[in-house]
């Protein structure tokens, strides 16, 4: 099995990071404060042994020995005095030619000064520097004496040693140390804190989940059909999808709405007064420049608090209209209106026979009437044994007479009725909208008929729908069952699509062959069990 790369949680990310960064902060300032501590205490071992030195070279003690007056053991015991009470080194008198009359060795006394770093103090000048002498590495202060007269008479040297100066260091680099050490210790701590802090205010997500999540949002956002829009806890509108702005501009709102807002944007919503008091709107019809949407406004809360509202709204109209499509209401509805109204015309015309009292008359329109009925009733009833399909056709040739158009059903074949009630209304919405298609279709020279045709066989229902219009033109051909493609006009192509979209559900298929001119022809083909096929299994 393929192992993918290991990617660590956020919350490890932020503390290893965070951690990361303090460290580097702690080596520089580390750095920074070693280097200056260093420099700190080597310059106040430094000035602690220059203000010896120029102290000693001021006591009459060093004056008087190296004016020769002096008692030469007390200027030795002076230096030493000086030495153990100041913690150097060495504290070294020094005459015009470099010769020691002090030294903490007594027996170095009387010998040339090492170093050679002298002799800027024997001509007059103060100096600190580091050489190696007879005590090792030091580092040494000089200071020029001067007798009566500003003639100078020696020096003195006062020196520090190097290892001296190392422990003083290293004793004030704890301090470093210690910092260093409780500043990680904080830093990690927050670190720690903080990672969980975030990570908790992301509600536990990591950030490929939130990059996921928030690309799936946005696709379900503009894919909906439905506009929707939001506003955060200032009223402010914050989004709106594809749909919401196809429709704004619809009804005429057509700035950019996110940041404004929502009250004096668009007042109807009223998203400002669900926002203040927590109670949704429902179903709540907002009409605006002749659209109306079906709107819903609901309250967000966050943790029992409202942190903003969200509205979703839809055309009122394209909602009627698609239930009633994809329900097939609107051929039945369609259906038994033009039943009625052929019924209505019937009746008028026996009333005005009864009113004229011309009954022989009326016994001729009845008995045709009742004649044609029948027949029509008995080549349904013959063929369709399908209760729902049957009174749906009987109703449909009403609408086909009203249109002028004769509608025949071809007689070679049955439709038995459905073991399943779903696939008859399925069957009402695929017939239906076949027959509206022939109806509307363009008619040729002669007068338009309609001829159905049903053959069952081997559990395959065959249903065959032919007009003798002007047909399809190859161009045509490519776009019928497009959702929306119609050639009679705006706001119309779903007849076709409908059908296919039933045959999907069934399992079915659609063919069709047309001829300019002359007429088309749809075959559809799906797999029906009869009531009496189940009955017998």
């Amino acid at each position: 099995m393929k192992i993918g790369k290991r990617i660590l949680r956020l919350q490890t990310t932020i503390f290893l990071m965070i951690c990361a960064v303090v460290a580097m902060v702690l080596i520089v300032v580390y750095t920074m404060f070693g280097i200056q501590v260093s420099r700190q205490t080597k310059e106040s071992l430094e000035n602690k042994a220059i203000s010896i030195s120029r102290t000693l070279s001021r006591t009459p003690t060093v004056i008087e020995s190296l004016s020769g007056v002096g008692d030469p053991e007390a200027i030795q015991r002076y230096a030493e005095r000086i030495r153990l009470a100041n913690g150097v080194e060495f504290v070294v008198v020094l005459d015009m030619n470099g010769i020691r009359l002090t030294h903490p060795d007594p027996s170095k006394i009387g010998k040339h000064f090492l170093g050679g770093d002298e002799m800027k103090a024997l001509h007059g000048q103060e100096s600190v520097s580091q050489a190696k002498g007879s005590l090792g590495n030091s580092v040494r202060a000089f200071s020029p004496v001067f007798g009566k007269g500003v003639r100078q008479l020696g020096a003195v040297a006062v020196g520090v040693s190097l290892s001296s100066v190392q422990t003083a260091i290293g004793q004030n680099e704890w301090i470093i140390y210690w910092g260093v050490f409780i500043g990680a210790c904080l830093g990690a701590a927050s670190a720690f804190l903080l990672a969980r802090k975030i990570k908790r205010m992301l509600f536990g997500m990591e950030p490929g989940e939130i990059a996921n999540l928030l690309e799936e949002r946005n696709a379900m956002l503009q894919c909906a059909k439905e506009g929707i829009l939001a506003i955060d806890g200032q009223s402010r509108i914050t989004l709106a999808n594809a749909e919401a702005m196809r429709l704004m501009r619809a009804v005429g709102l057509k700035e950019e709405p996110v940041g404004r807002p929502a009250g004096e944007f668009w007042p109807a919503l009223r998203m400002k007064k669900v926002l203040d008091t927590g109670i949704p709107l429902q179903d709540m019809e907002v009409a605006l420049s002749g659209l109306t949407l079906l709107v819903n406004v609901a309250p967000v809360k966050v943790g029992g608090r409202i942190e903003g509202a969200i509205a979703t709204f839809r055309d009122k109209t394209e909602i009627g209209l698609l239930m009633e499509r994809l329900s097939g209401i609107s051929l039945y509805v369609e259906a038994l209106r033009a039943q009625t109204h052929d019924f209505m015309n019937k009746l008028h015309v026996i009333i005005g026979l009864v009113h004229m009292r011309r009954y022989d008359r009326l016994e001729e329109y009845l008995t045709g009437t009742i004649e044609r009925i029948q027949a029509e009733t008995g080549t349904v009833v013959r063929q369709i044994k399908d209760p729902v399909m049957a009174g749906f056709l009987l109703g449909k040739l009403s609408r086909v007479r009203e249109a002028g158009v004769r509608l025949v059903i071809r007689e070679d074949g049955i439709l038995p009725e459905s073991a399943n009630p779903e696939v008859s209304r399925e069957l009402v919405t695929i017939i239906g909208n076949l027959l509206e298609n022939a109806i509307e279709a363009p008619a040729g020279e002669a007068d338009k008929v309609i001829r159905i045709g049903f053959l069952y066989k081997n559990r395959m229902l065959t249903i065959t729908v032919e007009d003798n219009g002007k047909g399809i033109s190859e161009e045509n051909g490519r776009h019928i069952f497009d959702q929306g493609y119609s050639t009679n006009g705006k706001d119309r192509g779903i007849g076709l699509y409908l059908v296919g979209r039933s045959l999907g559900k069934l399992g079915g298929s659609i063919d069709w062959r047309s001829q300019l001119e002359e007429g088309t022809l749809f075959t559809v083909k799906l797999p029906y069990l009869a009531k009496s096929d189940d009955q017998h299994d």
